[in-house]
């Protein structure tokens, strides 16, 4: 699915640009900015063993970046006499923390009880049947049927290969959030500009009390002991982060710093002189926590116990207490309001 590697994820409802596709260079460095990444996978190398997956976890750790980080998109068949060892694979990869999905998700010959097994975070739907979009019936009707799945599953759907505005109205009216393609690459000052919805196009269906998980966004994290020079890098480098998380060596939130105050903090008089090389610890937040299956009004609610900070990303937890990812309030605002 070569449009994800030339094209920014975007989240249609905002117009933020969430991911960025990352490639690993001859010399075995990740270039990718600060946001989350988005990674392909040939399916062959993950059904190869632990030993072919070592290059990937060097270029992460080479580059200072940690798999929670990192969305891997498997691409490519896979029988089901293969599924014992890809279980134990896409097991290993999600308890280092890679977010894990699925490409050309209605094309490859990857049986649809082997991705549902894998409880994916992604499901990236092939750029043939959004190529076909929305005047031919057959492709669209897989395109909706890879949408069903990935709602049913509670993972998100992204449309690549998005080409042109009716295509885009298509993918709206079935709820889809992410979606990358031509038509959503940067433009000359660098700037992704979503096309607003044309008047008359039909609204979205209302599903009452979606969990978190539906909402999630990947979160930029750092270590707790980052500094906040660091921290301002990361803000510094793409608009679109509205936080960063501070996380332990077992990814759970440790603070969480929101962009406005953060570098509001900066701005003062001698704010980087004496902020810049001390943690960024001393200018987080407690992290505000939810876990991954609590419902948008509850998540409100918590939203709304702290006057001082409504608007703060809320971090998203498993199980464990592992950072899962971000919500933003303005979704969980959204998705109440077209429940009322």
């Amino acid at each position: 699915m070569s449009s994800l590697l030339t094209s920014p994820v975007v989240d249609l409802d905002t117009g933020a640009v969430i991911a960025r596709p990352a490639v690993i260079d001859p010399a075995g460095y990740l270039r990718a900015d600060p946001l989350p990444m988005v990674l392909e996978l040939p399916m062959r190398i993950v059904l190869a063993g632990a030993g072919a997956l070592a290059p990937l976890h060097e270029a992460m750790r080479r580059s200072g970046r940690h798999p929670r980080e990192a969305i891997v998109l498997l691409t490519g068949p896979c029988g089901t006499a293969d599924r014992p060892v890809l279980k134990v694979a896409l097991d290993g990869l999600r308890n280092l923390g890679y977010l894990l999905g699925f490409s050309d998700v209605g094309t490859e010959s990857v049986p649809l009880d082997i991705i549902a097994d894998a409880s994916p975070y992604l499901l990236a739907l092939a750029p043939e049947p959004a190529g076909g979009l929305p005047g031919d019936r057959r492709p669209a009707a897989v395109a909706r049927a890879v949408v069903a799945l990935a709602r049913g599953l509670g993972a998100h759907a992204l449309v690549a290969g998005v080409e042109h505005e009716a295509q885009l109205a298509a993918v709206r009216g079935w709820e889809v959030r992410l979606a990358c393609g031509p038509l959503l690459s940067p433009g000359p000052d660098g700037k992704v500009r979503v096309p607003l919805p044309a008047a008359g196009e039909p609204s979205v269906a209302v599903r009452l009390g979606p969990r978190v998980q539906e909402l999630l966004l990947p979160a930029v994290t750092l270590p707790v002991g980052a500094k906040a020079e660091e921290v301002m890098e990361a803000f510094g480098q793409e608009p679109s982060i509205t936080s960063v998380i501070l996380v332990d060596e077992y990814q759970r939130p440790r603070g969480s710093l929101d962009r406005s105050r953060f570098l509001l903090s900066f701005a003062a008089r001698y704010g980087h002189a004496l902020h810049g090389s001390k943690p960024a610890q001393r200018l987080a937040d407690p992290p505000r926590t939810v876990p991954k299956s609590t419902p948008a009004v509850a998540a409100m609610q918590a939203a709304g116990r702290d006057s001082s900070r409504v608007y703060d990303d809320l971090v998203v937890t498993d199980e464990l207490n592992r950072c899962l990812g971000i919500v933003r309030v303005s979704d969980l605002i959204r998705q109440v309001a077209w429940a009322g």
